[in-house]
């Protein structure tokens, strides 16, 4: 097997970072692991959890994105991140089975918010992913979409702003005039 290459790339959220490495961690769909017990089977993600700091993991094709807590420095975990990919990836499996929460939910989704997450498909979610990231549609009701941020784009200063302002004048332009988008609290 070759050697583990890894390319880090910042994102628009300062506490989260883009490991690129030149293989799959996830060959179809994505990943968000928000802590060791989510991560089942999938040793990658446990190891990476033992490193003090990590917040949350987001494995789409050959990225790992890590967001971290705000006291922490990149400067002291970076390294143990770097090692722990090293010494795991090659065991790693990128086929992984793991239940799919988010088939199920957008199968299960009524057709207005399936025609939502169509648009969304279509425009923004391939450069939330190129981010790091992702979003989750929660609710529609009476024009207002209720979202939910995943990956680097869950702690994002950016994401409360200029990117909610993005996708709200893409979804007037594309299914509604009178949609109004909000981020979902946290329950």
């Amino acid at each position: 097997m070759s050697e583990v290459t890894i390319d880090i790339q910042p994102t628009p959220n300062p506490n989260a970072l883009k490991f690129i490495l030149n293989k799959n961690v996830k060959a179809s769909g994505s990943s968000t692991f928000r802590t060791p017990m989510e991560c089942g089977e999938v040793n990658l993600g446990v190891n990476l959890f033992t490193i003090r700091g990590i917040d949350q993991l987001h494995f789409f094709e050959n990225v790992i994105t890590v967001t971290k807590f705000n006291y922490e420095d990149w400067d002291d975990i970076e390294p143990k991140i770097i090692e722990t990919i090293k010494h795991d990836l090659p065991n790693h499996n990128p086929e992984y089975e793991e239940f799919d929460p988010e088939k199920e939910r957008r199968e299960n989704l009524p057709q207005d918010l399936k025609d939502i997450e169509a648009v969304l498909d279509r425009t923004v979610r391939q450069y939330l992913q190129a981010d790091g990231g992702d979003i989750q549609t929660v609710s529609y009701e009476d024009n207002i979409l209720l979202v939910r941020y995943q990956g680097a784009c869950g702690t994002c200063p950016s994401s409360t702003t200029g990117t909610l302002e993005a996708i709200k004048s893409t979804l007037r332009a594309e299914y509604n005039p009178a949609i109004d988008v909000y981020i979902a609290p946290d329950w």
